[in-house]
Formats: structure tokens, sequence, C-alpha cells
């Protein structure tokens, strides 16, 4: 059997590293620079597709903006520096604001309040989804409001004006005497 999905929080400053930058990278990037030894721990524990808040932490953006998924674990570069290649997934429907965290009750005992130096926190389950419905979810989750939701029915619409002169034609070859085909 395999191991479970395990969430984590990843903490990075807007001006060094924003969601934008993120999504302007193809969604992909190589999550580096985690100095403390017990960040460090968090990050050697990923596996793959775990999933990540992508947070903005600084003093004019601390907030839960977005969300990656692990898609290559760690590893070290000659320079002895690990790290997890991440890949966005979506963006937080609306950003959670770390003061409306704190506000909520049934966060309190997140390990990022008790740890709020830590670039790299594990998230439990009832937390994450805590996170997310303050949010709204985030883009990809499968929740109502997804674009990915409104593509089906755009396929079906076009799927339906391609076919139905298809039908009109055969229905109207059905209706012709035999003598005239």
């Amino acid at each position: 059997m395999g191991k479970e999905k395990q969430f984590f929080l990843l903490k990075t400053e807007l001006a060094e590293w924003s969601w934008e930058d993120q999504a302007a990278n193809g969604g992909i990037t190589k999550w580096d620079g985690v100095k403390n030894k017990q960040a460090q721990k968090y990050l050697k524990s990923m596996r793959l597709n775990d999933l990540c808040f992508f947070y903005h932490s600084g003093a004019k953006a601390r907030r839960v903006v977005g969300v990656v998924t692990v898609l290559r674990e760690w590893y070290s570069e000659d320079d002895g520096e690990g790290s997890v290649d991440v890949k966005a997934v979506g963006e937080m429907r609306k950003a959670v604001d770390l003061k409306e965290m704190k506000a909520d009750g049934g966060l309190k005992n997140f390990a990022m309040f008790r740890q709020p130096r830590l670039s790299v926190v594990p998230v439990p389950e009832d937390v994450w989804k805590k996170v997310c419905d303050l949010g709204g979810g985030y883009e990809g989750d499968g929740r109502e409001g997804d674009d990915d939701d409104d593509s089906d029915e755009e396929w079906k619409i076009i799927a339906n004006a391609i076919l139905t002169p298809v039908r009109a034609s055969s229905c109207l070859r059905n209706l012709q005497p035999k003598s005239l085909l």
C-alpha cells in the first residue's frame, strides 16, 4: 500500500518568488534555499504528488495564495544543497490572510503559529481542509466554480453543433421516398 497524501505549507517572500513568478515559469520550479534543519527535514519527507500551500510571507503579504504539488522528491545538487520540484495546481479562489487563520479557533494548533520562522511546515489534513474552506478552495480542486467544470459543458455544446447537421441529414434521408434515393 502507498503512503497517504501529505500536506505542507511553503513560504516565500513576495519580492523573491511570487505566485505570479510561479505561474509565469510554466508553473514548475525548484524549491531550494531552505537552510533551517527542521524545515529541510520536512522538505525531505515530501513525496510525489503531496500538496503544499504556496504562502507569501513578509510584512505586506502574509497569506496563502495558491497550491502546488510535489513533482520531484528531495534531491541534492553538486553544491550539496537539497531541493524538491513543485508544480502549480491552482490559485486560491480567495487568498487566506494570516490574521484570518489566527482568528479561526479550529487552526489554533497549526505548526506555523508555533514555529513562525520555518519556511516549510507540515499541515494536518483537518487544517488543510479548514484553510481551503476559508479560501473557497483553489482552482483545480474539483469544487464548483472551477473553469475545468465549464470545459465539459463547452465540449458538449461543440459536439452537439457538429453532430446536429449530421443527424438532420440522416432524418431527411429517412423521410424521402425510396425512389428518390
